[in-house]
C-alpha cells in the first residue's frame, strides 16, 4: 500500500505468529541496513531502494491463509 512517505507490507502472520515475527526480525536485521520500521502487522518502508524482496516472498511463504485463520480462530 502507498502511503504519502512510505511504502507498507501488511502480513497478518506476523501479528498472530510471534515465532515467526521473531524469524522476520532476524532475518530483516542480517539482510537490510535499515531499521526495522514496523507497527503490530504493518511494515513500512521509507526508501524503495532497501526493500527486501525476496525477504518479503520468504514471508509470505510461510503461513498459508488457511494457516492464519486457524491460528485467528484458536485466540
Amino acid at each position: 500500500m502507498a502511503q504519502k512517505r512510505h511504502l507498507a507490507v501488511y502480513h497478518m502472520g506476523v501479528y498472530t505468529d510471534e515465532a515467526l515475527l521473531d524469524w522476520f526480525k532476524r532475518r530483516y536485521a542480517e539482510d537490510v541496513p535499515t531499521k526495522l520500521d514496523m507497527g503490530k502487522s504493518c511494515i513500512r518502508f521509507n526508501n524503495v531502494k532497501h526493500i527486501p524482496y525476496e525477504l518479503i516472498g520468504e514471508l509470505v511463504s510461510k503461513m498459508t491463509p488457511a494457516q492464519w485463520i486457524a491460528a485467528y480462530e484458536s485466540r
